[in-house]
């Protein structure tokens, strides 16, 4: 059986939102017992990641790296019609992910004891972010 929703999320701007609170209140909803829950953000400026939930340190850190990576401005870019944050947030988006899976076991995430699910914002504005959960079990 599957299930599937779309969850929205306003975002301040570049950073990480746990959003583990409402997948997992969906997985719940849904009745699953035993399966997996897809989660996919439909941006391609934006995108999932699974890390660390317990120091928020991990996550700064994590951008300070993923920065390095896809620099704000690179004179190198083309793509720019956004602002200087643009094609750096896609490039970011590449270096990441827009999907992911977490188990499903006795109708909860099977997410390790410190492990979150974060939409990481890779623009520096404010948006709305829709993200699609499929439940399968």
């Amino acid at each position: 059986m599957a299930h599937q929703t779309i969850l929205e999320f306003p975002t301040p701007g570049r950073g990480t939102r746990d959003i583990t609170g409402e997948v997992a209140r969906f997985v719940a909803q849904s009745g699953v017992q035993t399966g997996i829950a897809h989660v996919f953000v439909q941006h391609t400026s934006c995108s999932l990641t699974i890390t660390e939930n317990a120091d928020p340190d991990v996550r700064r850190d994590l951008e300070t790296i993923i920065a390095r990576l896809a620099p704000d401005g690179d004179r190198a870019y083309r793509h720019d019609t956004e602002g200087p944050d643009d094609m750096a947030a896609h490039g970011r988006t590449m270096l990441t992910d827009t999907g992911l899976s977490v188990p499903i076991g006795a109708g909860r995430l099977l997410l390790g004891t410190w492990q979150g699910i974060y939409l990481w914002e890779h623009r520096t504005a404010p948006h709305r972010r829709k993200v699609v959960v499929t439940i399968l079990g």
